[in-house]
């Protein structure tokens, strides 16, 4: 029984698991989409996105790190090039799996395409602005809690001294 036991297996030995996630992480850096089936496209999603989320962070350090993963140069300078860019604002959840309706002939397996998030352009407006970083911690919304409550205290300061003017020529 699979009690408790997170990693799907694909049917290959370890070795032979580790090689084909790492050549698809690195034709998924290189093509920005690939076509493969669900139970793969799962598996990849867990291998790449701590890798993605390692490259936001340009050092010699996270370098060796990604490519004892990869293996291929190419894929190394696309990453922490064009990628790293485009996903520096991006909390998280940096590919998505679009299930196809069609399945495999041989085997009948489920297909999908596999892509990185930011490079898909359909989904985003043309005229539409991106969305400001949020951070979910509440370090930020105190912060900025404070820098309203000043703004609102110097309005609130500027506008007395315009009252007691205007009620002094109401009075003349």
């Amino acid at each position: 029984m699979r009690h408790g036991k997170k990693v799907n297996h694909l049917g290959r030995k370890s070795a032979h698991r580790h090689a084909l996630l790492s050549n698809m992480a690195s034709s998924l850096i290189l093509n920005k989409r690939i076509t493969t089936t669900v139970a793969k496209a799962k598996a990849l999603k867990k291998y790449v996105e701590p890798l993605l989320t390692k490259a936001k962070n340009d050092t010699t350090h996270s370098r060796r790190t990604v490519f004892s993963y990869l293996q291929n140069k190419e894929s190394i300078q696309t990453l922490f090039g064009e990628v790293a860019g485009r996903i520096a604002n991006r909390a998280g959840g940096y590919t998505r799996i679009i299930k196809l309706s069609e399945v495999r002939q041989g085997d009948a397996a489920d297909m999908c395409l596999m892509e990185l998030v930011d490079f898909n352009d359909l989904y985003t407006k043309d005229g539409a602005a991106k969305k400001a970083k949020t951070r979910r911690g509440r370090k930020g919304k105190k912060e900025e809690g404070v820098e309203d409550a000043k703004v609102v205290a110097e309005a609130a300061t500027e506008e007395k001294p315009k009252k007691a003017a205007k009620k002094t020529k109401k009075e003349e």
